[in-house]
């Protein structure tokens, strides 16, 4: 299981985990996520990731903490070499590649050598581009889609886009859904696990929580909860995250323009405990986006069963539908969003009618068991297309 930068660690986590239960022999080939070191130790993954795991164990600056982890990655990459040269695995399920844009592709090098040395590669699509970058990367994505021997994507729609924009061959697709996080996390005092957000007793609560990028509608949000404030004066926004600089500075910039008055900003990496309890108590999510691949965020919401605000987006709609498990809006359409948040606002009978929809889908446990059966199948039909 390759994820050597941690790049997605709780679905490396929870996948594997779930693969380990199907007794499939895998190793967890990922550093620590300096963010949560106990992420991959706390659900019974040992880790090994070549040779070193040390950077991911220290809360370093941005800068340093980067160049640390190419040099570390560098090292792992080559004593998995020499081990792989050996005795190669039979599968590599890589998850990121992420110097696949790099002058220098070390891993997909990598990936390219344990192909010839027999293994199949198969890949998990995330992101079926880098976000926010158009089609400066087709070619370098297409090469890779194709290379790769299957191919795991989280939806039909993913599924019909790799064919009819990168000419990837039907056979070599599978969709298999996209887990939950969290679930299994115990509950916990939520009052002292929220005192750091001043949060208002007795107020509605819609909550935003990801990593900040454009695509993800934050902007549209802040548009329409001008409209929500001017409409109920008891409700509150609450836009948790990280995210780059500049992007948080154009979301406070917004929220001054707008002259929001219930629209808090909390950019930090916030804890697994913090996370749960913001969702639990939350009223209503909202999940503005302008396009998505996959969405961890949206796993969450479901599995801690949420009154959910979406985008209409297909990826979307394999999961949601309006009006029996979420409102669904036009991702361009900040007005038609404001609607549904103060409907939602409005109506707690609503509320409680879409959330106990979402939590009749059992979206738990069962789901990576179910996850994981479906990828130990691919991998299983995967090799005995060795010839």
């Amino acid at each position: 299981m390759m994820d050597l930068w941690a790049t997605v660690p709780y679905y490396t986590a929870y996948l594997s985990r779930a693969l380990l239960k199907e007794r499939v022999n895998l190793q967890a080939g990922s550093i620590s996520y300096y963010l949560d070191p106990t992420c991959f130790s706390s659900r019974g993954i040992k880790l090994d990731p070549g040779a070193l795991d040390i950077v991911g164990r220290f809360r370093l600056p941005r800068l340093p903490r980067r160049v640390l982890k190419l040099l570390e990655s560098i090292l792992n990459l080559f004593a998995l070499t020499a081990r792989f040269l050996i005795s190669p695995p039979d599968i590599v399920h890589v998850q990121y590649l992420p110097m696949l844009q790099s002058r220098l592709p070390l891993d997909l090098w990598f990936v390219q050598f344990c192909r010839k040395r027999g293994s199949k590669i198969v890949l998990t699509v995330h992101d079926l581009l880098p976000h926010d970058t158009g089609e400066a990367h087709k070619q370098i994505f297409r090469d890779l889609y194709r290379m790769v021997d299957g191919i795991i994507c989280h939806s039909d729609n993913i599924r019909t886009r790799l064919q009819a924009e990168f000419s990837v061959p039907e056979e070599k697709i599978t969709v298999i859904p996209h887990g939950p996080f969290f679930y299994d996390l115990p509950a916990t005092n939520s009052e002292q696990s929220l005192q750091n957000f001043d949060l208002e007793p007795g107020k509605l609560l819609v909550l935003w929580q990801g990593i900040i990028f454009p695509y993800k509608g934050i902007d549209l949000l802040l548009n329409a909860w001008q409209h929500v404030e001017a409409n109920n004066d008891d409700a509150s926004l609450l836009i948790v995250g990280t995210g780059a600089p500049e992007f948080a500075e154009e979301i406070r910039d917004q929220i001054s323009r707008l002259g929001l008055k219930r629209a808090q900003l909390h950019l930090r990496f916030i804890s697994t405990k913090e996370l749960v309890a913001l969702y639990r108590t939350a009223d209503i999510v909202v999940y503005p986006y302008r396009a998505i691949t996959t969405s961890g965020a949206l796993a969450t919401g479901l599995a801690l069963g949420k009154t959910i605000v979406a985008s209409n987006l297909p990826v979307f709609r394999e999961l949601l539908t309006d009006r029996q498990n979420a409102l669904l809006v036009d991702p361009n359409n900040s007005a038609e969003l404001a609607a549904a948040l103060i409907k939602l606002s409005s109506d707690s009978q609503l509320r409680l009618q879409l959330a106990a929809n979402v939590l009749a889908m059992h979206f738990g446990d069962e789901s990576w068991l179910s996850i994981a059966n479906r990828t130990k199948d691919f991998y299983c039909a995967i090799l005995s297309h060795s010839g």
